[in-house]
């Protein structure tokens, strides 16, 4: 039973990092490292094809080895951050766009410490 609900959760990751490629604030690799953990729990072949796809995989093995994120990474990141905390003044009233940009400041400053790849 186990098995099944880490593959459903791998597919399921896999299909919003896919939708992440396409809508410019959904991340993609963090989806694609959450379904290489599903799938390492479930179906070894499928983390193995992730592990070797060309894009995901160094990102991935960086993650797993060092919890690396590429400076290319850690810049899309902030810049999405910083995005969503302007959007969040702009639409949002007081004090409700507090919460966007703690989690903004918060989330970036763990992003900003992980080594780098």
């Amino acid at each position: 039973m186990r098995r099944h609900l880490y593959l459903i959760a791998g597919f399921l990751s896999i299909g919003l990092g896919t939708l992440g490629a396409f809508l410019p604030l959904l991340p993609t690799v963090p989806f694609m490292i959450l379904a290489a953990y599903c799938f390492a729990r479930s179906s070894p072949e499928l983390e193995a094809k992730l592990l070797d796809h060309k894009h995901f995989g160094p990102h991935i093995r960086r993650w797993r080895e060092r919890g690396a994120i590429s400076r290319k990474g850690k810049k899309a990141a902030l810049g999405a951050f910083a995005f969503s905390a302007i959007l969040a003044l702009i639409f949002s009233p007081f004090p409700w766009y507090l919460i966007p940009l703690a989690a903004a400041l918060i989330g970036g400053s763990w992003i900003w410490t992980r080594p780098e790849s």
